[in-house]
């Protein structure tokens, strides 16, 4: 999906894609060894890897040290949310015009495979679909400072704990086919409205089931 990642891009997406799932739980440590060998890399780019989201805000603490993936803040989260839509919009409607046809079809099977990973109850796969969709439209963008900011509100959002919600993956499922919908037929307005329900309808989940 990613052209012309260097090591370190492709171990940062990998980490960042398995923090947003769950597949790294918050609070948990991070072993450089242990990602080192799951993605078949030297322990070098795992470092700077783990720097970059440091930056970013998905990890805490010195890498030499073991960094930790980073809590959420609910009490920030209403902010936050205000700032994706206004972002993430901006980021979508870009992109779309700028999609080639290569990735529009990149698009389409990702769509295909959320679906079916939504019927089959797949939690942790619709997350991680979810998100290489969102980067796929967003990189489309060539706006690498607004999806830097994008990133680091992701990294303070519960994207795992909204994934848990009952049938919030179908419904996700839903909001990305309208999306989609949007994309194929450059229809602007439907977009906004669409990404807009599907940042917003999670995080109004997750509010009324919130137990602290």
């Amino acid at each position: 999906m990613l052209k012309h990642q260097t090591k370190e891009e492709r171990v940062a997406d990998y980490l960042r894609e398995g923090i947003i799932s769950g597949k790294f739980p918050r609070g948990s440590k991070l072993k450089q060894a242990e990602i080192a060998e799951q993605i078949g890399t030297s322990i070098t780019p795992v470092r700077e890897a783990i720097k970059l989201l440091e930056a970013e805000g998905f990890i805490l603490g010195a890498a030499n040290r073991g960094a930790t993936v980073a809590p959420f803040d609910i009490n920030a989260t209403e902010e936050i949310v205000d700032l994706r839509v206004t972002l993430e919009c901006k980021l979508a409607l870009k992109g779309m015009e700028r999609l080639t046809s290569e990735q529009v079809a990149e698009l389409r099977d990702l769509q295909e495979q959320l679906e079916a990973a939504a019927a089959r109850g797949d939690r942790d796969a619709v997350r991680s679909i979810n998100y290489r969709f969102h980067e796929v439209l967003y990189l489309a963008a060539e706006l690498p400072q607004t999806l830097r900011f994008v990133r680091t509100l992701w990294a303070r959002y519960p994207f795992d704990l909204i994934n848990k919600l009952e049938n919030r993956v179908g419904r996700a499922s839903e909001e990305h086919r309208e999306m989609l919908s949007a994309i194929l037929t450059r229809d602007e307005s439907a977009m906004i409205a669409a990404l807009r329900t599907h940042i917003r309808a999670g995080w109004d989940e997750f509010k009324q089931s919130y137990t602290g």
